[in-house]
């Protein structure tokens, strides 16, 4: 892809560029050959990556969206708050028509029908007039490691506290979406696709925590909480997006193993024993 602004420089505005999937994808599109990165964050003092530059972004301030007007790609993570949809279309509006954008959705969607949050986000992309890709991942195995998810419990208390009963999870490491998306944003082929997305096997919790007790060198066990202790101490929109989430997977709209990755990148996604084996944080002391 050739960006607009000279023959050889490809601008791509990564949003949210310190997440899960923005910080991995910003190293990747850095590292490709004539593409400027600009890492988008509500405080860019905190953006230190090689070869991305620091770019004012935030949601609450659509005035400083200056950074997209000139771009040639945009990766955009969906903000989990109840006027994404209306903020992703005022973005869009705002960058060249000829850009291309990919949007981080989420597995199953349409899970309160065409008319909720996560579907209208998704139409404001379809509807943009830009070149778009949908991603749609698995849950993410980074919430293991995160202390602001399950990283903690897993280390001091030795349990994973998971409303899942007999549902599977098809696990996915987000440097594989971020490795997708970059392909998306950067490579021919992939306008008007809708890429679901998860890792390679489909993980009940007992063999989860099998695979945990190996990283971290201790028992590590399931216990079996209701949907209603999960999101206990949540509130509001993040409480109930929490709810629907647990919904799903209780559903079983995480198992699904696809191959979207392997055809995309050309090789396969992690597997959780790797990813766990790659991070070491599990042992590590804070």
């Amino acid at each position: 892809m050739r960006g607009t602004n000279s023959a050889s420089t490809t601008r791509v505005l990564v949003t949210g560029v310190r997440g899960k999937t923005g910080l991995p994808l910003a190293e990747l599109l850095a590292a490709r050959s004539g593409v400027e990165v600009r890492g988008g964050s509500s405080d860019p003092s905190t953006v230190h990556l090689d070869g991305v530059r620091p770019t004012a972004f935030s949601w609450d301030d659509p005035s400083g969206w200056a950074a997209a007007k000139d771009i040639d790609a945009v990766y955009v993570v969906r903000p989990d708050r109840a006027d994404a949809p209306e903020l992703i279309g005022a973005l869009l509006a705002e960058v060249p028509a000829q850009a291309r954008v990919v949007l981080l959705s989420e597995r199953d969607p349409d899970h309160t029908g065409p008319d909720g949050w996560a579907p209208r986000a998704e139409r404001a992309v379809r509807d943009s007039g830009r070149t778009w890709t949908i991603l749609r991942p698995s849950w993410f195995m980074q919430v293991f490691t995160d202390p602001r998810f399950y990283r903690d419990l897993i280390v001091d208390a030795g349990e994973l506290p998971f409303p899942a009963e007999d549902a599977t999870v098809a696990w996915i490491d987000a440097r594989d979406i971020a490795a997708v998306a970059e392909r998306a944003l950067l490579d021919g082929g992939h306008a008007g696709q809708v890429y679901e997305l998860s890792g390679p096997e489909t993980l009940s919790l007992p063999r989860t925590t099998e695979l945990l007790s190996a990283a971290a060198g201790r028992p590590v066990t399931h216990r079996q909480v209701t949907i209603a202790e999960a999101v206990a101490g949540m509130s509001g929109f993040e409480r109930d997006l929490s709810v629907l989430t647990f919904e799903r997977v209780q559903a079983g709209r995480f198992a699904e193993v696809t191959e979207t990755v392997e055809r995309v990148t050309g090789r396969p996604a992690r597997t959780l024993r790797t990813f766990l084996a790659d991070t070491g944080s599990l042992t590590a002391s804070r």
